[in-house]
């Protein structure tokens, strides 16, 4: 299939050479992240190891949502199925959350690193 002709009268020549790429090549966007339902609001925002002050630590990042589906599979003992209705994503996107979640705490006890729980 050839080029897809494009008329981009009025307009500067430099947006006319990007909307033609755009066209032609279907480059787009990624997908705006959804937001996930989450219930749980944790108390506190670190964690760290004793004994060690935490401007000495190096820090994990642990988002919310990967605090709920933690809580979920683990605390409240859900399937998979029930933790991904509940956070309102699909199955494979509640895994990955799980799975970054897992990645995150296993290097922050591994390596003794301060874990933050941010709101995002």
């Amino acid at each position: 299939m050839g080029p897809v002709p494009y008329n981009g009268a009025g307009r500067g020549p430099l947006l006319n050479i990007i909307i033609v790429i755009l066209i032609n090549f279907k480059i787009s966007m990624p997908r705006p992240r959804l937001k996930r339902k989450t219930f749980f609001s944790p108390n506190v925002s670190y964690f760290k190891p004793r004994g060690v002050p935490l401007r000495e630590l190096k820090v994990v990042k642990l988002n919310i949502e990967e605090v709920e589906a933690l809580k979920l599979k683990n605390v409240d003992e859900l399937n998979q199925i029930e933790c991904a209705k509940r956070m309102k994503t699909s199955q494979s996107t509640f895994q990955r959350i799980l799975s970054s979640a897992y990645k995150k705490v296993s290097e922050a006890v591994i390596r003794g690193k301060a874990i933050q729980v941010t709101k995002s």
